[in-house]
């Protein structure tokens, strides 16, 4: 099916030919930018060819400007096609400029059958969250099911412990001998592992056979989402360990560990079944100590454990604690200074405020929990839609304003679309939550000082809601519960050569971007024959090499000369002057300097945020770091050494097929998916 808004083709010939400002020029005058893009999120064409960047700008504007046509048309509300091509070729020209992207999901998924022919928007979602507390005694496991189906779609999704305040009891069921043939399709993973945990968790159930057989074999290619299918084996292995964790505990009671388990197990499933980005939150009590060493490798060997033949799983969550203002954290504070974790929600804070500016108003009440990345409160059951701006490519204020205009409507237009599930747009359609994010934002304070960013900031928000209030008239729908965030961005900032959201980049001004290649993957051999440092990975030679670009970035300091205090003070500043949502900060922190302020940066901006988290530095290097400062003199130096790339060939067809996000959106992330999984 057609869609039904087309850009004209004279306009899009004009940008044909210009040259893609992308970001992180590299010592030989190749862009990091262009070839994350490559890598990440240029799809193969029906022909053999790569996207452009026109092609996928052109794809996602007029992706979104349908979704807007048609839902006029169907709703019978005025559409003005003039009007239409004017705001669209305004909107494709600040998105190929790269002063507002989509998140990775919507560069990769906006405009293709999937979502515009199907009329699902579950691919375009970035995150969501379920408690379980929704367990039921019917159905108790509804929220694992929905965790499961989210996952696979690449939908990161936050999740909680309080179905064991529920009361279930786990019984034995009872054998069964006649098998149940698992069909080939994301709902026969979900539904027969739905089952299996039905089977222990409600009286009088038979213990159900699988038949695996119908399951594509690995190796085998999935269209859809790209990719190679991962075959049968680690759907075995998850029904074999939910077993475990039941058997012989009839009578018991369902525990939180239980829970914790089975969240993130299901989470490894989907990730070691070949879907990349799946990302995990679980939030906790700050008084239960079984939570706080969930990856303490001593209590939890097993769940800790980083063997090839028998890998862990706590890994896959990141893992929080629910608070209130003015709680004494202080039982949390030393698993935070070892490993950065737990992170630290105030649900108070979030169901009060958006804006921290604006005073109390009560608006996200219902909110029950977090997305992975912890910048969007969330309802169970709920999805959040988000969109990217960069402070730093825009002239000044006016111009990033405007831009704020077709971001903002990227998000909106989103929230037209449902998804397939009945319960999230009940929730969807009655809230419209969408989240504005900045990038760039450290780098921005840095050069124009923080008076002038708290104005773009403060500026920025009230055309947002104005915004919000017109489109949602002129669209006929509610006008939406929160409106900006600040998100980690992960590659997308990449493209546009930013800091991610408010951290400080790792590298500074000079550094070494390492990213992975597969082996198979043409554009290795383009690296190697510019000289380019190429190296076999170290957790994964046989299949993966890293690269190294050199890069000179407009970043003034580094994450490295930057305090604790300054981080989180940022993090406060667009959390009250930005963010109705929540603000997404890792906090990096000095290992042995800064260790034992941890405390007393918590108990300083208690009330100031709605979530953060810390990652401790140390002084410890691992092989082939995301980043590794250099000097001025040895960027000089590469650039006598590297030679320039033609990507034409890679173009033209002779690459590999976009690889999607990582399973989360930070480096940290990439590479221990690739280490837990080697």
């Amino acid at each position: 099916m057609p869609l039904s808004f087309r850009l004209a083709p004279d306009f899009l010939a004009g940008y044909r030919t210009k040259k893609v400002p992308w970001g992180y020029q590299d010592a030989a005058g190749n862009s990091v930018g262009e070839i994350t893009f490559l890598r990440t999120y240029s799809r193969l064409k029906e022909d053999g060819t790569k996207e452009t960047w026109v092609d996928v700008c052109q794809r996602v504007i007029e992706g979104m400007y349908s979704l807007q046509k048609d839902h006029c048309k169907d709703n019978r509300l005025p559409w003005n096609d003039a009007r239409g091509q004017a705001s669209a070729k305004e909107a494709f020209d600040r998105l190929f400029n790269l002063k507002w992207t989509p998140p990775g999901r919507g560069l990769w998924m906006m405009g293709t059958p999937l979502v515009n022919d199907q009329r699902n928007s579950a691919a375009l979602q970035n995150c969501s969250f379920v408690s379980t507390a929704s367990m039921t005694k019917i159905d108790p496991a509804k929220p694992f099911a929905f965790l499961m189906e989210a996952s696979m779609l690449g939908v990161g999704v936050g999740f909680d412990d309080k179905g064991a305040d529920k009361d279930f009891t786990i019984y034995d069921p009872h054998p069964d001998t006649d098998p149940i043939v698992i069909p080939d399709t994301r709902e026969g993973w979900v539904e027969s592992t739905a089952q299996l945990i039905n089977s222990y968790l409600t009286p009088d159930k038979k213990s159900p056979v699988f038949d695996y057989s119908k399951i594509r074999p690995a190796g085998t290619p999935i269209k859809t989402f790209g990719g190679t299918a991962a075959g049968p084996e680690p759907l075995i292995k998850l029904h074999n360990h939910i077993r475990r964790i039941f058997k012989g505990r009839g009578g018991s009671k369902l525990t939180r560990l239980d829970i914790a388990d089975i969240g993130n197990l299901i989470g490894v499933c989907v990730v070691s079944g070949n879907v990349r980005r799946s990302a995990e939150l679980l939030m906790g009590r700050l008084d239960d100590e079984t939570f706080l060493n969930l990856k303490n490798a001593k209590a939890f060997p097993e769940r800790n454990s980083y063997s090839q033949k028998n890998p862990g799983w706590a890994w896959m969550s990141n893992n929080s604690v629910e608070v209130c203002v003015g709680d004494d954290l202080s039982r949390a504070i030393e698993g935070i200074a070892l490993n950065g974790e737990p992170g630290v929600i105030w649900m108070d804070v979030t169901r009060k405020y958006g804006r921290l500016k604006d005073g109390i108003n009560n608006k996200d009440w219902r909110a029950a929990g977090y997305n992975p990345c912890a910048e969007q409160s969330l309802e169970s059951f709920e999805c959040c839609t988000l969109v990217e701006t960069y402070l730093n490519r825009h002239d000044d204020l006016d111009d990033y304003l405007r831009t704020l205009k077709f971001a903002y409507l990227y998000a909106k237009t989103v929230t037209l679309l449902p998804t397939h599930w009945e319960e999230t747009n009940a929730i969807m359609q009655r809230n419209r939550r969408i989240g504005t994010s900045m990038s760039g934002v450290a780098n921005f304070a840095d050069r124009k000082g923080l008076p002038v960013l708290r104005d773009w900031m403060d500026k920025g928000y009230d055309v947002i809601k104005n915004y919000d209030q017109v489109y949602s008239e002129w669209l006929g729908i509610r006008e939406s519960i929160k409106t900006t965030t600040v998100k980690p961005s992960g590659t997308v900032s990449i493209l546009a050569g930013e800091s991610p959201g408010v951290h400080w980049t790792p590298g500074g001004e000079y550094f070494l971007r390492a990213i992975r290649f597969a082996n198979e993957d043409p554009m290795l051999q383009l690296f190697k024959m510019a000289q380019y440092r190429v190296e076999p990975a170290s957790e994964s030679p046989d299949t993966t090499s890293v690269v190294f670009f050199p890069i000179k970035s407009v970043a003034k300091r580094s994450e490295k000369d930057v305090s604790i205090y300054e981080k989180t003070a940022l993090a406060a500043t667009a959390q009250h002057y930005w963010s109705d949502n929540s603000v997404s900060v890792t906090v990096s922190f000095d290992a042995k300097k800064e260790k034992d302020a941890v405390g007393t940066v918590l108990h300083m901006f208690d009330g100031q945020l709605k979530t953060i988290s810390f990652l401790p530095m140390g002084n410890a290097v691992y092989p082939q770091m995301p980043y590794t400062q250099i000097t001025a003199e040895e960027y000089e130096e590469y650039t006598m050494k590297l030679f320039p790339i033609d990507f034409s060939g890679i173009y033209a067809g002779m690459a590999a097929d976009a690889i999607g996000e990582a399973y989360c959106t930070t480096d940290a992330c990439e590479i221990k998916l690739i280490k837990d999984n080697q």
